[in-house]
C-alpha cells in the first residue's frame, strides 16, 4: 500500500494548527485608575472587577493575589499580569500592572 504524501501534509497541518495558539490563565479586565486604589479597594471588589486570583502568597509578609493572561500565538505573545498587595485588614496597599496588548499599550505610554 502506498501512501499518499498528501496525507502526511494535512496529518502535520493539523498538528500545527494546534499549536498556534496558547493561553495561560483567564482575560481579566486591564484595572484603570478608579478600579484600584490603595487605603480603598477591598477583595471583594477585586474579586467583582477581576475574579478569583490566578495566585495568591506573600511578598515581604503582605498578602498578594494575582491575575494573569498570557496568549501565544503564531505572530508574537501577549500577556498582561496584575499583582495587589493588601494590609492587615485586607484593603489594598499597593499594585502593579503590567501589559503589552496593543490598547494598554496606547492607553498607558
Amino acid at each position: 500500500m502506498v501512501q499518499r504524501p498528501w496525507r502526511a501534509l494535512l496529518v502535520l497541518a493539523a498538528l500545527l494548527a494546534g499549536c498556534a495558539l496558547l493561553e495561560v490563565g483567564q482575560d481579566f479586565p486591564s484595572p484603570t485608575a478608579d478600579m484600584v486604589q490603595a487605603g480603598k479597594t477591598t477583595k471583594a471588589d477585586l474579586r467583582r472587577f477581576f475574579g478569583e486570583p490566578y495566585q495568591v502568597g506573600f511578598d515581604t509578609g503582605d498578602l498578594t493575589w494575582s491575575w494573569f493572561y498570557g496568549k501565544k500565538l503564531s505572530q508574537g505573545e501577549l500577556s498582561k499580569e496584575l499583582t495587589v498587595r493588601f494590609d492587615a485588614r485586607g484593603v489594598v496597599k499597593s499594585y502593579s500592572f503590567r501589559s503589552n496588548h496593543p490598547e494598554d499599550m496606547a492607553r498607558l505610554r
